[in-house]
């Protein structure tokens, strides 16, 4: 998938840990965890905007896109 989640550095920059996380944006640490290992499909703008509030960031310090071999 060539868009790739950086909320592992995001958390470790912050020393937040994911159940912190979860707690301030009001998902469960298991959804963060999907999030942040890259096996979601899709993400709400609603959880995004509150990730980037409780990490004091902006979207693209969250995701990056990584363009596929052979393109």
């Amino acid at each position: 998938m060539p868009v790739v989640t950086r909320i592992d550095v995001a958390l470790a920059k912050r020393k937040m840990s994911v159940n912190e996380l979860a707690d301030r944006v009001g998902i469960t640490p298991a959804n963060i965890s999907v999030l942040k290992n890259g096996r979601a499909k899709a993400i709400r703008f609603s959880t995004l905007d509150a990730m980037c509030k409780a990490l004091d960031c902006q979207p693209g310090d969250l995701l990056d896109w990584v363009p596929e071999d052979g393109l």
